[in-house]
Formats: C-alpha cells, structure tokens, sequence
C-alpha cells in the first residue's frame, strides 16, 4: 500500500471514481462523516440504492441534513465512526470521503473495527483521504495542518490490512478540481465550516488571504486536490 504516488495524473469529480468501483444497485450504504451531505444526496437521488444511512458528529450540521425532505431513501443521524449506531452486517457499503482524518487519533483503530463490524462478509469500505500535497494543501497548512492526522488515517487503513481485519481490494490516486469565486468563498467554505471553525490572528488572516490570492483570476481560483482512495473488503 501507499500514501501516495508520484505524477497523479487523472483529473476528475469523485463521483466517476466511487461509481466505477462500488456496486450500488440496490446496496444498503452507510457513510461517516458526511459534512453537508452533497455525496450522499447525489447517492440517494440517483436511485441505486436500497438505502443510504448518513452520519455526522457535528450536531449542527446535522441538524442542516435533518432537514432535508427530498431524500425517501436516505436517513441521517448523529454518530461517529467509532461508534457506529447499527447492527452487524447491517451494510453492503461502508463510505468515507475525506473524513477519517477527522476521527480522533486514539480512536482511529476503532473506527476500522467497527467498519468490519457492520459490514456484510465481502462487504466493501470505500475510504477517500487527501494528498498531503498542492497548491491548495499548502494554503490549509498555514492556518490548519493535517500531515500528522492524514498519515495516521494512512497508518490505520493499512494496519487493518497488515493485521487480517480487512483486505485491500484496490487502491485508487486522482485529482478533484476545487473552484472558488473569491476569498470571500474561501471563508465561507474552508474557514467557516461548523466542525472546525477556524480563529485567525490578523497577520495569519493577511498571509492566507494573499496565499490564496495569488491564484485568483478574473475567472476566480482554481485548485486541483490530490486524492486517495483505499477500497477495502471485509473477509468472508
């Protein structure tokens, strides 16, 4: 297994990447962490799945996603990955996009147990995780660095390999183009979030802001996010 690769060259949505890999037709999903729900709803409206259960620790965006009506086939809760509210082998899929990282150090290991847990034996876990790398990594980093948190994600995945918990079904690298109109998009988006709303001194706020302005254009910004995704079997 590796963290990453050199010379990552697709360019593309997630979505081309997850739909290539995992079989939803008719599949019961389970996604951690599931932020403002933007891949769950495009889950749920597609119409493959027998269902999506959708769960999120910041109970403020949780509330946001509650209140969505147009989603028969979806359902959200408050949860985290390592205590996951479900039964065993209650899922054909278990989703994470760019949310391990998020879950405390300490209970990393614990997430991927309980990953296995409520995974159907030959169940799939499709786990996402940044590239501590580019131009927009090296913006976050000034205000927010996720090295130490991103190579523990890393670290986990493959320790439940390593160990028998889970298998490794493929790994897969690309780009994901971010676009932004403007820093004041940027704030909203990145600094602003529920989960980890960030406080910058003055100097910091000025020295992110020209980072990021030095990118912008007439057209706004445009960065490209490298990604990984480790897709995982549950044995059996």
């Amino acid at each position: 297994m590796r963290i990453t690769i050199p010379n990552i060259d697709p360019v593309c949505d997630e979505q081309e990447i997850y739909s290539s890999l995992l079989p939803l037709d008719g599949a019961r999903v389970l996604e951690l962490g599931c932020g403002k729900a933007e891949k769950t709803r495009a889950i749920a409206q597609a119409g493959q799945v027998a269902g999506i259960l959708a769960l999120e620790v910041d109970e403020a965006q949780h509330a946001k996603n509650a209140q969505a009506a147009d989603l028969p086939n979806a359902r959200f809760a408050l949860g985290g990955a390592e205590d996951i509210p479900a039964s065993d082998a209650a899922f054909d899929i278990v989703l994470m996009f760019k949310s391990l990282h998020h879950v405390p150090l300490d209970k990393m290991d614990r997430a991927l147990q309980e990953i296995r847990r409520v995974l159907k034996p030959g169940g799939l876990a499709y786990i996402s995780e940044p590239i501590y790398a580019g131009a927009f990594n090296d913006i976050l980093r000034l205000f927010h660095d996720e090295g130490q948190v991103r190579e523990a994600a890393f670290a986990a995945v493959k320790g439940a390999v390593s160990s028998g918990l889970m298998e490794l079904a493929t790994q897969k690298f690309f780009n994901t183009p971010m676009h932004f109109d403007d820093f004041a998009q940027y704030e909203e988006r990145v600094l602003k979030v529920t989960h980890t709303r960030h406080r910058l001194p003055p100097e910091l706020y000025r020295e992110v802001r020209a980072k990021f302005e030095a990118h912008l254009t007439p057209n706004g910004a445009d960065f490209l996010m490298p990604i990984r995704v480790d897709l995982l079997r549950r044995p059996g």
